[in-house]
């Protein structure tokens, strides 16, 4: 008995003493998990920085606002203002003065580290929406102007609160019409000449009245020209003027922040990427707390592009939409899409390759970029779709390899709805691999017909997302590959006339397997393609 009890108290020790191990483990997930929690949180400022309170004082003819228009009355309302969704590739966006020049978050992250104050009065006074100015006149606390200034890009990315435009001085088309309305329309009549006051800041200091925002000497150091033939962001700085509060009137107040851009290449996929990628930049280095509206200062009409700009930020006015001078609390004015990197790489060498995160994030590396990766999440997570999957997903019967077709379609007023051939026997090599793919023995696979001219923008993401190879000849369709899985391959077949590197530096900048196919002319041997796809599934394990 003796002996019994002997071994069952050592039983109850063990016991006690093996709780007592598992406890502490516990308390060190849980603490781990806490400093993961923290750091993750820390390095995402934008999702927990609460600049503005929750209810705005908006007028209700604002555009922005889900009201009706009743004018000359105010109501208090609820931000419309979209939250930003929380991406896996997301890295901090605040100012860093040690960024490296020509690095890789020079630039295509936040190398906007050089601030220049044009007009000193405290953003965060005119940040703050609790103040009940009426739509008549100024609230006397005066206006701010400042720009941020990358040496890598030798762009700038500026910002400034009470700020007023008046869209009868913007002389351009009215935008956002129906296509079939304006068929034959001039180029020249959709983008803007800016007279001198199209854009006002109220100012305090009498010295300053009627005196212009910016000298030459500023934006010839800040916003050159370069090879641009019309900077449209400086000609918009070039027009501010300086205004009394006695003389600044508004038609109705903009509380939310808001991104005014002009667009030149509108209808084409890769050059409004370089848009999307703009604003999306240009939001993140002003650190705005939630996705901005747009204004597009432009006369161009609607396309389908549109429904993507919709999703990826808060609401979507042009600026001739409006009936009268409008006022912006906080207004951003976002670099054109030439300036960025995206755009630059094709004249420049660009020394970056695409690298998780994490990796970065543990290791930073002056050569290596996360920052694509971030932005193609951003374009998904805006449709709703998920972005915290690493492996791309095989549906029940296997792997999907999409085919980005070129069609003929009508995109924009002076086009006539035929698409030039990159590759002239497309339907052939679609057809042979749709044949070849039925009896591959290897595995079931998908062969999908992306007809994107077709889709919706939804739909087309949704296809790049779920698909394990992209195949297609050199166009502007396979700038999708920003929105592919981190484990795409692409195969681009190209002519010998558009020997152009668009496509091979995306998927080289966001770290995808990338193969090319040159032709000797414009007819690819389907035989050919089909060998090199076969390569990239027996490498994918199928």
């Amino acid at each position: 008995i003796l002996v019994y009890i002997v071994q069952l108290r050592e039983r109850e020790r063990k016991k006690k003493k093996m709780n007592q191990k598992k406890l502490k483990i516990l308390l060190c997930l849980f603490a781990l998990n806490s400093i993961t929690l923290y750091l993750y949180f820390s390095s995402h400022p934008d999702h927990f920085r609460h600049n503005f309170p929750k209810n705005h004082y908006i007028t209700t003819g604002n555009r922005f606002s889900s009201s009706e228009n009743h004018p000359n009355l105010h109501s208090s309302v609820v931000s419309q203002s979209k939250p930003w969704p929380i991406l896996p590739s997301y890295l901090p966006w605040s100012q860093n003065p040690n960024v490296g020049w020509r690095s890789c978050e020079g630039y295509f992250g936040n190398g906007f580290t050089r601030k220049i104050d044009l007009l000193k009065t405290s953003p965060e006074i005119h940040r703050k929406f609790g103040e009940n100015r009426d739509s008549g006149g100024g609230g006397g606390g005066g206006g701010w102007f400042r720009c941020f200034f990358s040496e890598t890009l030798q762009s700038s990315i500026c910002e400034g609160g009470v700020i007023r435009m008046n869209p009868e001085k913007i002389l351009m088309s009215k935008g956002g019409e129906k296509l079939e309305k304006v068929i034959g329309r001039g180029e020249e009549e959709e983008l803007p000449i800016f007279e001198s006051g199209a854009f006002e800041i109220e100012v305090n200091e009498r010295t300053k009245i009627g005196k212009k925002l910016a000298d030459e000497n500023f934006l010839n150091k800040y916003l050159p020209e370069g090879a641009i033939s019309k900077h449209t962001m400086r000609e918009l700085i070039d027009s501010i003027r300086l205004v009394g509060a006695n003389d600044f009137h508004c038609s109705e107040w903009i509380e939310e922040s808001s991104l005014l851009i002009t667009r030149f290449e509108y209808a084409n996929l890769f050059h409004t990427v370089t848009d999307w990628y703009s604003a999306y930049a240009a939001s993140r280095v002003t650190g705005l707390p939630s996705r901005p509206h747009l204004v597009f200062v432009d006369g161009h009409c609607e396309t389908q592009l549109e429904e993507t700009w919709r999703a990826l930020f808060s609401s979507l006015t042009y600026a001739k939409n409006f009936s009268g001078p409008v006022c912006f609390r906080h207004a951003i004015l976002s670099p054109l899409g030439y300036e960025t990197a995206l755009f630059k790489g094709l004249s420049e060498s660009i020394d970056c390759i695409g690298a998780p995160a994490n990796d970065l994030w543990q290791n930073p590396n002056d050569r290596k970029t996360a920052r694509l990766s971030e932005f193609g999440e951003m374009i998904r997570a805006a449709f709703g779709f998920p972005v915290d999957r690493q492996n791309i997903p095989r549906t029940v019967t296997g792997p999907n390899v999409l085919f980005v077709r070129r069609e003929d379609y009508l995109a924009h007023p002076r086009h006539g709805g035929k698409v030039q051939s990159r590759l002239s026997n497309e339907q052939e090599v679609f057809d042979s691999i749709k044949s070849w793919s039925l009896n591959h023995t290897e595995c079931k696979l998908n062969v999908i017909n992306g007809l994107f001219a077709h889709m919706s923008m939804k739909e087309q993401v949704r296809a790049i997302q779920d698909a394990s190879v992209i195949v297609g000849a050199h166009g502007a369709g396979l700038t999708h590959i920003v929105s592919a899985a981190p484990k795409a391959v692409i195969l681009e077949i190209i002519s010998i006339e558009y020997r152009r590197p668009h496509f091979a530096l995306i998927a080289h900048w966001k770290g995808l397997e990338y193969h090319p196919i040159d032709l000797e002319g414009s007819y690819a041997d389907p035989p050919v393609v089909i060998d090199k796809l076969s390569s990239i599934l027996r490498s994918l394990g199928c």
